[in-house]
């Protein structure tokens, strides 16, 4: 059996043992937009719970937008001219776009310009967030649970306050979109590690799909309240990353919608746990580091047998991650090693994907092909690597019962797995 997986840019092709009892878990992506551009402007000028932007920005003279940076595949470039029209038409002349990178480095000229193309860069400042810069942040108190929180003081200070993003599983918060295009990405570093602390990392509602009932996405919905969250246009994508579907307005109503219609395009039920699960990092851009692709790891843990086998198909062109991330990864030499040592000390710049990845380790064994993580490093992924994708699948064969139980998923963390008797979601 052939499998075509996402894999960098170009996907891979895999050859699957025809003994296996193989399930590939295929997301029901909604069709394209029949015009995106008709679809964006009905959504801005009729949005969900909200007044048409244009008259929400009258009277305003500034506007901040924030958007996502290069690891996610938003369509900023169609999105961008249907929000910075309405807001000229309703008068406002300061316009700043700031890129939303949390704690993840800030975008090369290259970048911006895929971003958010070269008529945008023409007219508007362009900026990348820096979450450690704590003066160029807004301190705006504790939320009730207690997370100070600082946000871009460029961001805040403008007179009406925009995201654009889009909406997909998220290894922690459910789901992506609307108030994560503030926290995390526009907090600042002390804001972002508290959200990433053991103590919303370990809740087990807070993974793929956990939502509304999410203790991390009520903090963050309580920061975007902070910041004065305005007005959101977050979109849904097809399997090409086209617009199949628009949800602005209210931050709250318009991400809930959007949630809903992701949440059943993207739900992939298995009907009892499997041996193995052959997953990806989702392809170009999300799998250019280990860091991004270990939520390929986390989607597809649910539907694993406890002490079963996955193996991740990652390109890593970019290696690891950012310098705390390696650094992180090269500290601990086992799962348990890494729980026990991240539980009661201060956070660490990135631990939260690694123990995310800690907390599936303890249950299953991992098998990574990650070309682009250097060799040396390796050593250091608790578990087998490979460079090829047929070889890492063929050691995956030879540790496996001739028949199997695998489920495929192509399209890595873009696929909502969960076990269709459980009703919800296995931790």
């Amino acid at each position: 059996m052939r499998v075509q997986v996402a894999f960098d840019r170009a996907g891979a092709v895999l050859e699957l043992p025809g003994a296996w009892r193989t399930t590939v878990l295929e997301p029901r992506f909604a069709g394209a937009a029949g015009s995106p551009d008709q679809a964006l402007a009905g959504a801005v000028a009729r949005p969900i719970a909200s007044p048409p932007l244009v008259e929400l920005a009258r009277g305003k003279s500034s506007a901040a937008i924030s958007v996502c940076d290069i690891t996610r595949p938003a369509p900023n470039r169609i999105v961008l001219p249907h929000v910075t029209r309405a807001l000229e038409a309703a008068g406002v002349r300061q316009i700043r776009i700031l890129i939303a990178t949390g704690l993840h480095r800030e975008a090369t000229p290259a970048e911006l310009q895929e971003i958010v193309g070269p008529e945008m860069l023409a007219r508007y400042p362009v900026d990348s967030h820096n979450a450690r810069i704590e003066e160029s942040h807004a301190h705006l108190g504790r939320t009730a649970g207690g997370t100070e929180v600082l946000i871009d003081r460029r961001f805040i200070e403008a007179g009406l306050h925009i995201t654009l993003g889009f909406v997909e599983p998220h290894l922690m918060l459910g789901f992506s979109g609307g108030r994560k295009l503030i926290a995390p990405g526009l907090a600042g570093e002390r804001t972002i590690k508290r959200l990433h602390s053991p103590l919303f990392m370990r809740d087990p509602r807070a993974v793929e799909g956990g939502f509304p009932d999410n203790p991390l996405h009520r903090e963050l919905l309580e920061i975007a309240r902070m910041a004065r969250h305005d007005f959101i246009v977050d979109v849904a994508l097809t399997r090409t990353r086209a617009i199949a579907q628009v949800f602005a307005g209210n931050p709250v109503a318009a991400h809930a919608a959007g949630v809903d219609f992701v949440r059943e395009s993207t739900l992939a039920p298995v009907e009892e746990p499997v041996d193995a699960v052959i997953t990806t990092g989702g392809g170009y851009p999300l799998d250019l580091t280990y860091y991004q692709s270990i939520k390929g790891v986390t989607a597809a843990s649910h539907i694993l047998k406890p002490g079963g086998k996955l193996l991740l198909v990652a390109a890593c062109s970019e290696g690891i991650g950012s310098g705390e991330f390696t650094r992180i990864v090269r500290t601990f030499p086992d799962w348990k090693a890494c729980l026990d040592g991240l539980a009661d000390q201060p956070v660490i710049i990135d631990q939260w994907q690694l123990e995310k990845l800690a907390l599936v380790a303890r249950r299953a064994e991992i098998l990574w092909c990650v070309p682009g993580v250097p060799a040396a490093d390796r050593r250091y992924l608790w578990g087998p690597s490979f460079d090829d994708p047929q070889r890492a699948l063929d050691a995956l064969a030879s540790s496996l019962p001739r028949d199997a139980s695998v489920a495929v998923i192509p399209e890595g963390p873009y696929v909502f797995s969960q076990l269709a008797e459980a009703g919800a979601l296995v931790a």
